[in-house]
């Protein structure tokens, strides 16, 4: 994360609307909220991530970058910025001179409890100013709060998603009691814009999934989200390995089945692990070198997890359950279904999109075997996009429409409710003075029209999180997953 000064983190024309609004302004209060889904299976979205930007920017960055530093130094650094690009009469200073000195952030963020999956529509959370000086400051504070709220809802989403699918083919197919939580695997993070990126994408696949390949999701979750990993599961990871691996190794063996041996028996024989067979001829490893290996995998402490990693995913990895079954065999399941010898697993890393997940699973239960006996990858690809009758759809702000939107103010005290409705604009039309979200026949409704005051009634789920700089609602991991998944996690 660079250091640049907080209230630096906005759109130019940020820096000046505090002068434009209407004198005597006192309070606002605006709402985030997905007003649409350009994704056919979407209609909800999994509220998540606004705790970790809570503590990451409306915390710690604002009080190492802002508060905590030398006011002269603070003050200047906004100047020269915007003096040198903006124009040095284009905005006015004193508001940052103030904030800087009432030393904490006079803002409250009201919000759904995470791990809830809300209709487009329904506002998420709103933020509003709680010092009169500082009404300008909520919607200041849009541009960040934006871009690091959509990402982390849309990977959370993602990842439930493929959970559904899971929980549709095992109660089919596989013994109640199994984990469907290690059924999937993410392998994103090469693959994401950036790390900060992949951290948060894989923070929301481990709402609904625990295994994933990127490490600082750990630490991220527990240092967000009240969990510990030497006391509760958080995230799993196997070892695995690479074509750099197996290459390496067959340059000097000239073979591959001296290193799978090696594996089995010296580097991992009380160990389960996945290695990666296609580097040279995949289905010759399959057909030839596993059988010469088929006492040293059954003597393994382990299952060995074959992976394809080149050609139809679909088939390579249904195929490759079927020849295992054909060397190895297994037993019936209590519903009817083959389950490998519990030595071998097939495994397929990336490229398991939720339509090739379907697939998979539809193959396996139709010939008869449990979907358990495949392990699957979900790559950077379907955290950042997703195939629709024939249409590439990438994953942005937009897919949902998320945006704040202001909607109320007070000005000499008295209420005002603010509001779009663009003739032509469909969708972009905004709520109409503040919110209040409650249950009703167990789907989420909103009420607008309200007074700040208002939204207090008992009913309304949008609850005080953040106040003038302090956490004041704290969620852990295992509540929110709870909370996604009634309590079946």
């Amino acid at each position: 994360m660079n250091k640049t000064n907080p209230m630096l983190l906005i759109d130019y024309y940020k820096a000046v609307h505090a002068e434009m609004l209407p004198k005597g302004m006192t309070k606002s209060v605006s709402y985030f909220t997905p007003r649409m889904s350009r994704i056919d299976r979407w209609d909800k979205v999994v509220m998540f991530g606004l705790q970790g930007l809570i503590r990451t920017y409306l915390i710690d960055y604002f009080n190492r970058e802002f508060f905590k530093r030398p006011f002269a130094e603070v003050i200047a650094e906004y100047k020269r910025v915007l003096d040198n690009t903006l124009g040095e009469n284009a905005y006015g200073i004193e508001k940052i001179e103030k904030l800087h000195r009432l030393g904490y952030l006079p803002v409250e963020i009201v919000a759904l409890p995470e791990g809830m999956r809300v209709p487009v529509h329904v506002p998420m959370f709103g933020i509003t100013n709680t010092h009169p000086d500082f009404s300008w400051l909520p919607q200041a504070l849009e541009s960040l709060i934006s871009a690091e709220s959509w990402h982390p809802m849309i990977a959370a989403t993602v990842g439930y998603t493929y959970r559904e699918i899971v929980n549709q083919y095992y109660d089919l197919t596989c013994d109640d009691g199994l984990d469907r939580a290690r059924a999937l695997g993410a392998f994103d993070f090469r693959g994401e814009e950036c790390t900060e990126s992949a951290v948060k994408a894989g923070a929301g696949w481990c709402l609904s999934f625990l295994n994933t390949a990127t490490v600082p999701v750990v630490p991220y979750l527990e240092q967000m989200y009240c969990c510990d990993c030497t006391r509760e599961p958080v995230a799993f990871g196997s070892p695995s390995t690479e074509h750099a691996v197996m290459c390496s190794n067959f340059a000097v063996d000239g073979d591959e089945i001296t290193l799978l041996r090696r594996l089995l028996t010296e580097i991992y024989p009380n160990t389960s692990f996945s290695a990666v067979l296609d580097s040279y001829d995949y289905w010759n490893v399959i057909d030839t070198i596993l059988p010469q290996l088929k006492k040293e995998i059954l003597e393994h402490n382990g299952c060995l997890l074959v992976r394809g990693d080149s050609g139809d995913c679909v088939s390579v990895v249904t195929k490759t359950v079927f020849k295992l079954w054909e060397e190895f065999g297994g037993s019936v399941n209590s519903k009817g279904y083959k389950v490998l010898n519990p030595h071998v697993k097939a495994i397929y890393g990336d490229s398991i999109t939720v339509q090739r997940c379907e697939q998979i699973y539809r193959i396996l239960m139709e010939n008869g075997f449990a979907c358990s006996n495949v392990a699957l990858g979900v790559g950077s690809f379907s955290f950042q996009c997703i195939e629709e009758n024939g249409i590439l759809k990438p994953f942005t702000r937009d897919t949902f429409s998320s945006c704040i939107k202001a909607t109320y103010c007070e000005i000499d005290g008295r209420p005002y409710p603010i509001f779009k409705d663009p003739k032509d604009g469909g969708f972009k039309k905004s709520q109409k003075g503040c919110c209040s979200v409650f249950e009703e026949n167990g789907e989420l409704r909103y009420r607008d029209g309200l007074t700040w005051q208002e939204t207090s009634d008992g009913d309304n789920l949008l609850q005080t999180v953040f106040k003038d700089g302090i956490l004041v609602r704290e969620q852990s991991l295992q509540e929110i997953r709870g909370r996604l998944h009634n309590g079946a996690f």
